[in-house]
C-alpha cells in the first residue's frame, strides 16, 4: 500500500499532507511496516495517530495476549519483545516522530474513615506503562485543547502556563532540533530503576526493556538487593530472581 494524497481543501490551514490508512489489525508490525513506508518515501515528519491502538486496538498487544492459550506470564515473554519493537522503530526512525495517545482517568485507592476508596489522580495513557519516558516532549491536552508540558527533555516549555499547540509550537520545537551540536544521547533507564519503588515495578522494567537487560544487570540487581535487606517476602525474591538471568 502506498501513501496518499490529502486534498488542501480537506486542511486548508496545512500543506499537502500524505497519510497511511491504517486498519484493522492494529498489531506493532503493521505500524512498523508504516512507518518504513513513511521513511521510504522521504517524509520529514511522521504523525502516528494514535499509538494507542497497537496497545488495546483490535489486533493489538492486550487484544492478542487475550487470545494466547497458556500460562499468561510466559504470553507476555513473547509479546514484550513486539512492542519492544515498534517502539524502537519510533525511536530509530530518521523522521521527526509526533504521536497521540488516548487517554483515561486514573486513580488509586487511599483509605479513608477506615475504607478503600478510589481517588482521581489525573490523566493516564492508554498504552504500556512507561511510554512516555520514550518521548523528548509530551503535551498534555484537556478537553478545550489547552495543553499543559508533563515531560519536556528541550526544556522549552517547561513551567509555562497552559497554552494551545499552534503552527509557532511546531517552528519552536524545529528551531530546536535544528541548533547546536549533537550531544550523546542520555540514557535515563538509571533514573528509571532508580524510581522504581516496588519489586513488582522494577520487574516490570526489567522485563519491558530488554535492550538494557545486559548493559544494566548490575545496575538492576543493586536495586533489587535494596528490597531485599529486612523482612523478605519469599514469593516477590522468587520472582526477582529473573534479574540474575544471563
Amino acid at each position: 500500500m502506498t501513501l496518499k494524497i490529502i486534498p488542501q481543501n480537506y486542511m486548508p490551514t496545512w500543506e499537502t499532507i500524505k497519510y497511511y490508512p491504517l486498519s484493522y489489525p492494529f498489531s506493532p508490525e503493521r505500524y512498523i511496516e508504516a512507518i518504513k513506508i513513511c521513511e521510504k518515501s522521504n517524509i520529514d515528519v511522521i504523525i502516528v495517530d494514535s499509538i494507542t491502538h497497537e496497545w488495546e486496538g483490535q489486533g493489538g498487544i492486550l487484544d492478542i495476549h487475550g487470545s494466547m492459550a497458556g500460562n499468561s506470564f510466559t504470553n507476555w515473554a513473547k509479546l514484550t519483545p513486539r512492542h519492544n519493537s515498534f517502539v524502537q522503530a519510533l525511536l530509530q526512525s530518521p523522521c521527526h516522530i509526533i504521536s497521540t495517545i488516548r487517554t483515561k482517568q486514573d486513580y488509586v485507592l487511599v483509605e479513608k474513615n477506615g475504607k478503600q476508596v478510589p481517588e482521581k489522580v489525573g490523566l493516564k495513557g492508554i498504552t504500556r506503562d512507561g511510554m512516555d519516558y520514550e518521548f523528548t516532549i509530551v503535551f498534555d491536552l484537556d478537553s478545550k485543547n489547552n495543553s499543559s508540558v508533563s515531560k519536556d527533555r528541550t526544556c522549552l516549555f517547561t513551567g509555562k502556563p497552559e497554552f494551545k499547540l499552534s503552527i509557532e509550537t511546531g517552528k519552536i520545537i524545529l528551531s530546536w532540533c535544528n541548533k547546536g551540536t549533537i550531544l550523546p544521547v542520555v540514557d535515563d533507564i538509571e533514573l528509571r530503576i532508580k524510581k522504581c519503588i516496588s519489586l513488582d515495578e522494577l520487574l516490570q522494567l526489567f522485563m519491558n526493556n530488554p535492550q538494557y537487560q545486559k548493559s544494566h544487570h548490575t545496575v538492576f540487581i543493586n536495586r533489587r538487593q535494596e528490597y531485599c535487606v529486612g523482612e523478605f517476602l519469599t514469593g516477590r525474591i522468587m520472582v526477582a530472581g529473573i534479574f540474575a538471568t544471563n
